[in-house]
């Protein structure tokens, strides 16, 4: 069939070439950064491409040297809740949906992954069945420093990394390189972005994508941060982030510097970002994506009606100040009976269908 370039949307190109559909994100002034125009353009082409019988599979990737996609629109967000709060939480509604849309694709998918990957960059490509790190690949969900929490999905990832590394990586919001990651499974393949143009094109003539992939993967070398998995492992099994800041404290010997910096980081977090994250990424283990998204859905909507998440973006995104205040300001005065509010059922929650519904539809 012909190539065909769909009108192009604000931040986004989605074609076809032939056998594969791709979908580039476009914005790369604002480094990728998601919004409500992008994920609809997605939103509406993915059913077209699961019916459509020439199209073999669907590549993801991005025009910005410097990002896949450094997160989501918060500003916009925050903006928003102020003005029309039924608008913001629809925002994020709309983009949890768009994640489990994504999980039940029906055909091979794969994401070519260079720069920055955060926030909704990793809802886009968790859950695609083949990931690509190129050399630059920079992956974190660094929620909790703005008074927010990993969300898109991505506490069912990190609940199933060994050694307790999903706790470390969603409690911290730490930057992993591709060595790391691959390590942990976060991606399928490691390869030069200079050769995306190349996968791109056989893709697009159906060649059998797990054979294009592993004939191009390359060992990214050893993780720096496997090194430290027996201590990340220790203190991050803890009960409660008080206690893995205990943890951290009494690590002694060789690791015993790079457990303070850990230490250091976690509290400048938000309190009650750390409480919620953590039961979430551990009541995480026991779900499917659609569960966890459900959930993320009820806790977005309580921090946006709460302090952290506005302050976090006015501190870190907007003033600058990198001075955030955060209530309550530390884990002492955090009110259990207030973090088990976030997690109280909505009068109106998420509606997702089940995977038999999405895929059956026309």
């Amino acid at each position: 069939m012909p190539n065909d370039t769909s009108p192009t949307h604000h931040g986004i190109r989605i074609e076809r070439l032939n056998a594969l559909a791709v979908i580039t994100l476009d914005r790369p002034e604002a480094l990728n950064a998601f919004d409500s125009e992008m994920r609809a353009a997605i939103v509406e082409a993915l059913p077209d491409f699961a019916k459509d019988p020439i199209i073999y599979g669907v590549a993801l990737r991005s025009n910005s040297k410097k990002a896949f996609c450094a997160g989501g629109d918060v500003r916009k967000i925050i903006a928003t809740y102020k003005e029309d709060p039924t608008a913001a939480r629809t925002m994020f509604a709309n983009e949890y949906a768009m994640n489990w849309q994504l999980e039940c694709f029906s055909k091979p998918s794969v994401s070519l992954i260079d720069g920055v990957l955060m926030g909704s960059g990793v809802g886009l490509t968790a859950f695609n069945t083949h990931r690509v790190a190129g050399e630059n690949y920079r992956f974190a969900m660094p929620e909790t420093a703005i008074g927010l929490f990993p969300d898109v999905g991505a506490a069912h990832v990190l609940a199933r990394l060994p050694h307790e590394m999903g706790l470390y990586l969603g409690l911290t919001g730490r930057t992993i390189g591709r060595a790391d990651a691959f390590a942990l499974g976060l991606v399928s393949h490691c390869f030069d972005a200079a050769r995306f143009d190349e996968v791109v094109e056989q893709l697009s003539e159906a060649w059998p994508i797990d054979q294009l992939l592993d004939e191009r993967h390359a060992d990214p070398g050893e993780s720096e941060l496997m090194r430290h998995a027996l201590t990340v492992s220790h203190c991050f099994s803890a009960p409660t982030p008080t206690a893995i800041l205990e943890r951290l404290d009494s690590v002694t010997g060789s690791e015993a510097a790079w457990a303070d910096a850990v230490r250091q980081e976690l509290m400048q977090r938000a309190p009650m970002s750390l409480e919620v994250s953590l039961r979430h990424i551990r009541q995480a283990r026991g779900e499917d994506l659609r569960e966890t998204l459900i959930r993320d859905y009820r806790l977005a909507c309580r921090f946006l009606e709460d302090n952290d998440f506005a302050e976090g973006v006015r501190a870190l995104l907007i003033d600058k100040d990198k001075s955030p205040k955060w209530r309550p300001a530390s884990l002492a005065e955090v009110d259990p009976a207030r973090v088990d509010a976030y997690f109280a059922l909505l009068d109106e929650e998420l509606q997702l269908p089940t995977r038999e519904q999405l895929q059956a539809m026309p």
